[in-house]
């Protein structure tokens, strides 16, 4: 790995290996790149996406900076291209998912080209929509002149036959049903008749009757309307959505009536057509109207044909383009993060890249001044800096899902240990110890498999969150049913049924009466079952106790061995970052006093089980507290015992003081010491006091402030003992929800499944069956799994990571143009 040099960070030897303990070495290098090959450099290390640039300009607004005029263009070009896309999503169609690797397009030419576009689609969207109200606007004309024209035809016909009726009969009493036009020159002398005037269209239907009451108070109930309900939704010219209408004519009398009625038509949005009372009138009017329908459908077809195929042109190109565009922003934004020098001639960069990344990145300096013909090369040099880099793991599909459930907590510091690493096998089996059954575990596998055989094809659509979910964390997933099925198998529980699968039971009944004793009913006739729990034991009285003490020593034992890992990588910390009074004076008295007390109690776990001894170890570890100098009597379990629980004792109790009272005067005479000069070293140094300060809880240059520091210390000493023992206590939630997977396990079968078919009915059974597979699939598979997770994820978060892992840093965001399309979605 890396080592510090003169207040920076170097690194002897510059390999690419992949190394997941600890963040790749980084550097802070500085870029100077002539202007006239500035965007080709950019546009190359985006390629790369190994450099994170720093902006350099942070007093600026966005406005004020040197490329913000093409910022801007980009962003008119990513307006043009959304609005392509929209009507491309109204027309039915969608862009071709092939980006052809040409080279790249010129700027200029693709927003003339997006402009020229633009300016065509909008100029058929108006003449479509101009000439579709026109189309619309006409379709209703015909329908009014075909229901009025009814209204007129059937008056006609009232109006003939009432008049053969009068002669016949001699009498003239007028009929509601006949027109007021006709009645009046029947019952009136005819140079004393008025003629009315008619108002005719459509009105939406659920405004009629509201229309029909105005028009009756407005007008004082001297109109007389007729209207007619059209059958079909009608398009409405003016909205564009389809409304349920009515036909109406309105006959009124007077210019005053008129204005009325038609200031209240247009409150209504009713639509007004003319029309003629004249029938021959009428058919013309028909016969036009309908030609006219023909014509502007045959214009709006061909239109729509044309836009369609400008559509399927655009989207030919679309995602090249779109592309194309996001890369030529990122690029002017990147830029304007970079200074200009005095002379203008140049640009100047900064920002991280690792350290095997150098040669890399040079050899891409190189061809972007060869490609742009630039008389001056860019120059990289590396920067020496005492700002702490950014962490970069290089991960792959594997690890990386691990590596984030580890960020989610909190990104490693620089070159901090890495819990990710062991995540990889500790996460998954902490996580089969609580869902520890094979079949279960087949049933997790085979859906994890679906996912991993068909990611090809699952990564490049669009998911809901919670597949997408489970999708990315497909090979946790996978860890955790393969460690299922391997838990599964040492329980030995298949959907809680216990199979012989290595052998028979080393266990037989003393006589017929054993199933309904303890374990004194039966005798041991065979060998030692070879892996797990022997399937005797599954369905016996004493099932319950056997399983619940195994699981609970053993929750304790991996969690001392968890928590002894998480103190060890502590060490390894201090050691990396040569931090002595952390070695001496945290990991010491952390090792001992943990050890102490429950490393001893996981020793007693393991020689009680290799001896079968009958001793409480409730009482030998409540008593060693309170009466440690009493005689152990039947508890005792190796001589010596009580000797060597004095001495953990005391060790336990000197470990306290030995983490609370030397690392803050320690602390406190090197910082007197580096004022007074004394700790001065060559600017080369390895062990650069500086540096070296700033992991020893102070405050580098900062004042330093001997009470916070010891108060600092104080709480942190509080915090390990008492969570020694709470984090111990945590990890019974491992045999805590064991025995919940376990005993509903075991209740679905029992009670639903078993149930089910001693009915001996075929359809009892059927429906036992499908609710024992939802039950299963719902319960077990879903809210077990999920529960089981999220306890998992707490024990590494808090169990095993408080223990070494600060997580204060931040990650590595090199710019890179391979993030553009997962940023658009």
């Amino acid at each position: 790995m890396g080592e510090r040099r003169g207040g920076g960070w170097a690194s002897a030897t510059a390999t690419a290996t992949m190394d997941l303990l600890r963040s790749e070495p980084m550097q802070l290098a500085q870029l100077i790149i002539p202007v006239e090959s500035a965007h080709r450099t950019i546009s190359y290390l985006g390629d790369l996406a190994l450099f994170q640039f720093k902006d350099l300009n942070p007093e600026k607004s966005p406005f004020q900076r040197t490329y913000a005029a093409q910022v801007k263009r980009c962003g008119e070009m990513a307006r043009k291209l959304r609005l392509f896309k929209e009507q491309m999503t109204k027309a039915g169609l969608s862009p071709s998912t092939r980006i052809t690797r040409s080279s790249d397009i010129d700027l200029d030419n693709l927003e003339v080209k997006l402009g020229e576009l633009e300016a065509e689609l909008l100029e058929m969207n108006g003449n479509n929509e101009k000439l579709q109200r026109s189309y619309n606007e006409l379709r209703e004309y015909k329908l009014v002149l075909q229901k009025a024209g009814e209204f007129f035809h059937s008056a006609q016909g009232n109006a003939a036959a009432q008049q053969r009726e009068i002669e016949v009969q001699h009498i003239g009493e007028g009929s509601m049903d006949s027109p007021l036009l006709l009645e009046q020159e029947m019952t009136t002398d005819p140079l004393k008749q008025v003629k009315l005037g008619f108002v005719s269209g459509l009105v939406p239907r659920v405004k009629s009757m509201a229309f029909e009451r105005i028009l009756f108070r407005a007008t004082r109930g001297n109109v007389f309307l007729k209207q007619a309900v059209v059958e079909d939704p009608v398009i409405d010219p003016v909205s564009v959505e389809k409304v349920d209408k009515n036909v109406f004519v309105i006959f009124y009398s007077g210019d005053r009536a008129k204005n009325k009625i038609l200031k209240i038509c247009d409150a209504f949005g009713a639509n007004r057509y003319p029309f003629a009372d004249d029938l021959g009138k009428q058919l013309q009017m028909i016969t036009e109207v309908s030609g006219r329908l023909s014509e502007l459908k045959t214009t709006i077809d061909a239109g729509l044909l044309h836009r369609n195929n400008l559509l399927q042109t655009i989207g030919y190109e679309y995602e090249q383009w779109n592309l194309q565009v996001k890369k030529q922003k990122s690029i002017y934004h990147t830029l304007n993060m970079l200074s200009f020098d005095v002379s203008k001639k140049c640009l100047v960069a900064e920002g991280w890249c690792p350290i095997f990344a150098t040669n890399q990145i040079q050899n891409a300096l190189q061809q972007a001044t060869f490609d742009g013909n630039s008389q001056i090369g860019a120059i990289f040099q590396v920067l020496h800096t005492k700002e702490s880099p950014p962490t970069y793991f290089r991960t792959n599909k594997f690890t990386s899902p691990f590596q984030e459930i580890v960020d989610a907590y909190g990104v490693a510091k620089y070159q901090e240990a890495n819990p990710g690493v062991y995540t990889i096998i500790t996460f998954p089996f902490l996580f089969a110890v609580m869902f520890g059954d094979w079949g279960h575990g087949i049933c997790l596998l085979l859906a994890t498999l679906y996912f991993i055989i068909r990611e090809k094809k699952l990564s490049s659509q669009k998911l809901g969150d919670i597949i997408e979910m489970t999708f990315g964390g497909r090979y946790v997933i996978l860890m955790m049913a393969l460690f299922s099925i391997y838990t599964g198998l040492i329980y030995n529980e298949f959907f809680s049924v216990p199979f012989e699968l290595f052998g028979p039971s080393a266990y037989g009944c003393r006589d017929p009466s054993c199933s309904d004793a303890y374990t004194v009913g039966l005798i041991k006739v065979r060998n030692t079952y070879p892996f797990g729990v022997d399937p005797k034991w599954h369905g016996t009285r004493s099932e319950l106790p056997f399983l619940n003490s195994l699981k609970m020593k053993m929750s304790i034992l991996l969690g001392v061995a968890q928590m002894n890992l998480g103190i060890i990588l502590s060490y390894f910390n201090a050691k990396f970052y040569g931090d002595d009074i952390n070695i001496w004076y945290q990991f010491v008295p952390q090792l001992i006093f943990l050890n102490s007390l429950f490393g001893y109690l996981s020793l007693l776990i393991i020689v009680k089980w290799c001896t079968g001894s009958q001793a409480d170890l409730y009482h030998v570890m409540i008593y060693m507290f309170l009466s440690p100098t009493d005689d152990l009597g039947e508890n005792q379990l190796f001589v010596g015992q009580k000797f060597l629980q004095l001495l953990l004792l005391l060790s336990a109790l000197v470990a306290v003081p030995w983490m609370l009272f030397p690392k803050p005067f320690l602390l406190k005479k090197q910082n007197e010491e580096r004022h007074q000069g004394k700790s001065y070293a060559l600017l080369h140094s390895i062990d650069d006091p500086l540096e070296m300060e700033s992991h020893h809880d102070s405050h580098g240059d900062e004042e330093f402030e001997f009470s916070e520091v010891f108060v600092h210390q104080l709480i942190h000493t509080i915090e390990f003992v008492l969570g020694a023992v709470s984090n111990t206590a945590s990890y019974l939630r491992l045999w805590a929800l064991s025995l919940a997977h376990s005993e509903l396990s075991s209740v679905f079968y029992d009670k639903v499944l078993l149930l089910a078919w001693g009915f001996n009915n075929v359809i009892v059974l059927i429906i036992g069956i499908i609710v024992f597979v939802f039950a299963t699939v719902g319960v077990l598979l879903v809210m077990e799994t999920l529960s089981a997770f999220l306890h998992a994820l707490r024990l590494h978060w808090v169990e095993f990571q408080n223990k070494f892992y600060q997580g204060d840093g931040y990650k590595f965001h090199p710019f890179s143009f391979a993030l553009l399309g997962e940023e658009d979605e």
